[in-house]
């Protein structure tokens, strides 16, 4: 399933582990603090259950967001697509 993250997250060391945990999962960043990528539905669990623990739930919040790669598709994108200092032509050429 094609899965975006995206955060917003007070402290540096937290950013920082969430960060990892979606680098670790195979998610590629599309900019800072918006990641990207496929993954099967067990990792998806798990790497909620992980943001979930890792967070400061009344400061911080994670977004995962399930996405079919036709709904990516059709999506408006506007300027710059990706950060490309960020991300590799892979991930540029593998969903468009």
């Amino acid at each position: 399933m094609l899965v975006w993250v995206i955060y917003d997250i007070e402290k540096n060391k937290t950013r920082n582990k969430v960060a990892r945990e979606c680098k670790n999962a195979g998610l590629y960043r599309v900019q800072k603090s918006v990641f990207l990528g496929d993954i099967d539905n067990n990792t998806f669990d798990e790497i909620k259950l992980k943001f979930e623990d890792l967070i400061d739930l009344d400061k911080d919040s994670v977004y995962v967001f399930p996405m079919s790669k036709s709904e990516l598709r059709k999506a408006g994108l506007i300027g710059q697509a990706f950060d490309k200092e960020l991300v590799t032509d892979e991930i540029v050429s593998k969903f468009f």
